[in-house]
Order: C-alpha cells, then sequence, then structure tokens
C-alpha cells in the first residue's frame, strides 16, 4: 500500500478527479492514488463505486455524485473536505462531454446542443476552479490539470461544439494561470489524442472515424490508452511540475508536435 502523502500536521492531502468514475477519469483517480493522494472522485453516476474499487485496492478514497455546473454541489462536496480534516492539494478536470456526442456538420448543431457542451466543458471546469481556488490559496497554493484535447490544435471535423469547448479549456488554463499565480495555484492541461476509453469504445461511430486516423497518424503507430495519459497528470499534480504553469502539454503518441 501506498503511504498517504500528508501536510506536516499529519492532514492527508486530497486531489479532487471529475467525471473520475469511469475511463480516463478512473485512470487518472488511480494513478494519483498510487502517487498517495486522498483522492475524491465526482460524477454523475457512479462516484461512489469507483471510490470503494480504490478503498478495495488499499487507497483512500471517497466518491461524491455530483454535477460540475452547479454551485451548490461544489459546495457541498468541498465542505465535505473540510469537515474530514483532509487539506485539498489539486483538482483534475475531467468532466466533459464527448463520448455521447452524436458525429455532425456544423449546419447541424442546434442551440441546446452547443450550450449543453459549453456549460459541461468549459463552465464546469471554471466553476470548479473557482470554487477550490479560495481553499488551495488558504494552504499556500496548489494544482489545477485541466484535460483539454488535440481536437482544436488539429481542426477535427464533425463536432464542432466540443473542439471549440475543447479549445476554451487551452485558452482557459492560460489566463487562469496568470490569475492564480501569486496565489501559489499553478494551473496546466494534458491534451490527449484520440484515446479508447470505456465510454468511447461503446461508440461505434467514433471509434471507426477516429481510430485509424489517429493511430496512422502517430509516431508511435498503436491504440492510445487510459494508461498513456496517467503519467502527464501524475507530473503536473506534483512537485517536480513545481515552476509550470499555463502549459498544455499534449500526449498522443506524436500524432501533433508542439
Amino acid at each position: 500500500m501506498t503511504s498517504l502523502k500528508t501536510t506536516k500536521n499529519g492532514s492527508a492531502l486530497a486531489v479532487i478527479v471529475t467525471g473520475g468514475a469511469r475511463g480516463i477519469g478512473h485512470a487518472f483517480a488511480q494513478r494519483l492514488a498510487q502517487d498517495g493522494f486522498h483522492v475524491v472522485i465526482v460524477d454523475t453516476v457512479g462516484a461512489e463505486h469507483s471510490a470503494e474499487q480504490l478503498v478495495h485496492e488499499g487507497f483512500s478514497a471517497k466518491g461524491y455524485t455530483a454535477n460540475v455546473t452547479q454551485a451548490s454541489d461544489w459546495d457541498g462536496l468541498l465542505q465535505d473536505i473540510v469537515v474530514s480534516g483532509q487539506t485539498l492539494h489539486g483538482l483534475v478536470n475531467n468532466a466533459a462531454l464527448f463520448a455521447s456526442l452524436e458525429m455532425q456538420n456544423f449546419e447541424q448543431v442546434t442551440r441546446d446542443e452547443w450550450m449543453q457542451v459549453m456549460e459541461v466543458n468549459t463552465y464546469g471546469p471554471f466553476l470548479g476552479t473557482q470554487k477550490v481556488a479560495p481553499l488551495l490559496a488558504a494552504h499556500g497554493g496548489g494544482a489545477i490539470v485541466n484535460i483539454a484535447s488535440t481536437s482544436p490544435l488539429k481542426g477535427v471535423t464533425g463536432m464542432p461544439h466540443y473542439v471549440c469547448s475543447k479549445g476554451a479549456v487551452i485558452a482557459m488554463t492560460r489566463t487562469l494561470a496568470r490569475e492564480l499565480g501569486d496565489r501559489g495555484i499553478r494551473v496546466n492541461a494534458v491534451a490527449p489524442g484520440f484515446t479508447l476509453s470505456e465510454g468511447i469504445l461503446l461508440n461505434k461511430e467514433h471509434v471507426e472515424k477516429f481510430r485509424d486516423i489517429g493511430k496512422n497518424a502517430r509516431a508511435l503507430k498503436r491504440d492510445q490508452l487510459p494508461q498513456d495519459l496517467q503519467g502527464a497528470v501524475s507530473f503536473l499534480m506534483g512537485l517536480d511540475s513545481a515552476f509550470m504553469t499555463g502549459q498544455t502539454l499534449v500526449v498522443d503518441g506524436g500524432a501533433y508536435f508542439v
């Protein structure tokens, strides 16, 4: 069992992972638990079960059913963290709409579809950052990792609302790094390529369109898996990246060079 990271006064260091119940988010939660953090898993479905899996494996975790776009949900889970005596160290803004989206050209996207994607994919991480920043600053700082995408770097077609939302995440990472730097809070992003997560494998349309294209474009010609992203998030959450902020790390097997 990995030793739990603690502050000087003995309180556990906690990291929140949104969308952490399955797929890429659960892979992040697993790695951060292995790194010694108390992992707080936030999701609309399955958060408690995902946390229980980690506890069964000998790690420290707790799950919360919550919507990242609702301020009251954030207030409740953050209050529980404080009451439980943990010290918040970081946030991984992973929750997003992607795997469930239908492929369509830009003329077909409705206002409701556009706004739903923007609310979850951009307002969710923005609100989460607003809510956790005071707690992080109160203990001298911390780390926020936003999960972006290589799609806005490439101009991927077929889902303009998603691509634009992830471009906004990259822009938000940069501006919030400036906003929060004097509070000791680092804000960085990870931009994955097309990843064969649990959710994506259920969407045959996505797999058929992107799997081979993505694999053939890479210098490392194989499928990208959730485990391929764990190290980047671990690095950005840890002290080895203590002088990095505002950066977007592309992790896609060498399909796109920044």
